[in-house]
């Protein structure tokens, strides 16, 4: 009886997919398949994450004038008070996150960054304001692991740069939110109470994205056999065992392809985290504009690199499918774009006119953004069955420059302008020796991805191929 018991369950199961197929069929022509509906849904969470953690930085000057911060104290609070503990949650958070399953990590982490946002403004005191926004980093630690993780599930090998691709447009779209909204309306509104809006919306998300989302396709009522099969041609859908195994670590941290993959992103974190965190106030000191017009012109590298998201995906996939190579789709596309950032940033240094200076910063980022879902894309490509865990690193290693480069910022300053010959040597103005950093940042990155060979896993580097290891 146990075995005709097994071949009814089976049998039903079949009647029901077949069921289902015939029942979503008209849903899936009148709307998005379903895997673009989770990417979505992850590329909202993107949003809100961005302009929770960006909101802080537009908003710099009056936090610091009310609350009697320093610039040393608010670079502190804008470098290593978010990145550094972003950094470090970034393998425990994506691990946790991992064990519990999207769905039910994902509206956790998103609910503590928003009442971590919300409540920045009750705090008076530096160390508190420092280890609220610890807490703000800590909680979306793990968001892009697993949001990694699930893009691999749900999406095939030839269309996974472009699900990155509209996440990342989204983390950016969630910056110029924050830069354009502040600086409309900060003349009307107290910091404090943009700060509760900013945070707001992040309950609203985690209720809908739990009632409908389910961490594997199969799972999902609405996915019919059809966008199974096609989800299920390359994507990284394993058996629970797999997913629990234990990552090799020592294999990981001692292979040559991920200290190249950690490298680039190191470097282009650092350099692009100076639009987030300190372009702003350097629009407002070397070119004298006021807060309001500052905010706004800093929203225009935000539009580039969510733009840039969207065609960097899909033009690693068009690469892809055109050349069936991935070191073309991955690391042509990201050497040639960061190559051609590198040459913009230099020439914006050359522009005296604001509006000009912040095209061709906006023209620079855009290239430098091109190389964002390629950078995602490698991991889940060469992540094996341990993509959080390798994405986890890259992210991590990502954070500690991005974190670094606001801390150094101000003291990089106060030396050169300490040194008369030196500082002459920059126009007088010691801002003009950051943007050379940044664009210097963004070559070393460039030739970070000349050295990776893409190919396989990064767990087979050190030793011969081994499938069932990786």
């Amino acid at each position: 009886m146990a075995p005709r018991a097994v071949f009814c369950s089976a049998s039903y199961e079949e009647t029901d997919l077949l069921d289902r197929d015939e029942q979503f069929d008209y849903r899936r022509q009148t709307y998005p398949p379903i895997r673009l509906r989770v990417t979505l849904f992850l590329a909202a969470m993107a949003s809100l994450a961005y302009l929770c953690r960006n909101s802080v930085s537009v908003l710099s000057t009056p936090i610091a004038d009310d609350l009697q911060l320093s610039e040393d104290q608010i670079g502190l609070i804008l470098g290593p008070a978010f990145f550094w503990s972003y950094a470090l949650g970034q393998i425990p958070m994506g691990r946790l996150g991992e064990r519990l399953g999207a769905r039910i990590s994902l509206p956790c982490m998103v609910c503590l960054w928003s009442i971590a946002t919300a409540a920045f403004g009750i705090f008076h005191w530096f160390p508190l304001l420092f280890l609220n926004w610890c807490v703000l980093g800590l909680a979306q630690a793990g968001a892009i692991p697993v949001s990694m993780s699930t893009i691999s599930q749900w999406n095939p090998k030839s269309e996974r740069a472009f699900a990155t691709g509209v996440f990342v447009a989204a983390m950016y779209l969630g910056s110029a939110l924050a830069a354009g909204a502040t600086g409309a309306l900060i003349s009307f509104i107290p910091w404090q109470s943009l700060l509760v809006m900013f945070g707001a919306p992040g309950f609203i998300w985690a209720v809908l994205f739990c009632w409908w989302f389910r961490n594997r396709p199969e799972e999902h009522p609405l996915v019919n056999r059809e966008e199974l099969e096609t989800i299920r041609e390359s994507a990284a859908i394993e058996t629970p065992k797999a997913t629990s195994s234990p990552t090799p670590w020592l294999r990981l941290l001692t292979s040559r392809a991920m200290w190249l993959i950690c490298g680039q992103q190191f470097c282009r974190a650092a350099g692009l985290i100076f639009f987030s965190s300190w372009f702003p106030k350097y629009l407002k000191e070397s070119h004298q504009i006021t807060v309001e017009k500052s905010a706004l012109l800093a929203m225009l590298p935000h539009l580039a690199t969510m733009v840039a998201g969207l065609v960097g995906g899909r033009l690693a996939d068009l690469v892809f499918r055109r050349t069936g190579k991935l070191s073309w789709s991955r690391k042509g596309v990201a050497v040639i774009s960061l190559s051609c950032s590198t040459a913009l940033l230099l020439a914006a240094y050359l522009v005296s006119d604001v509006t000009t200076a912040v095209v061709v910063f906006s023209l620079g980022v855009f290239c430098a953004t091109l190389a964002g879902p390629c950078a995602y894309a490698v991991t889940i490509d060469m992540g094996g069955k341990h993509v959080t865990s390798v994405f986890a690193t890259m992210n991590m290693i990502g954070n500690f420059g991005a974190g670094l480069f606001p801390a150094i910022v101000p003291r990089m300053r106060r030396w050169i302008e300490s040194q008369p010959a030196l500082l002459e040597s920059f126009g007088n103005d010691s801002w003009n020796a950051v943007l050379i950093l940044v664009a210097v940042l963004h070559l070393v990155a460039a030739i970070c991805w000349t050295q990776l060979k893409i190919t396989g896993t990064v767990f087979d580097r050190m030793t011969p191929a081994n499938p069932s290891s990786a």
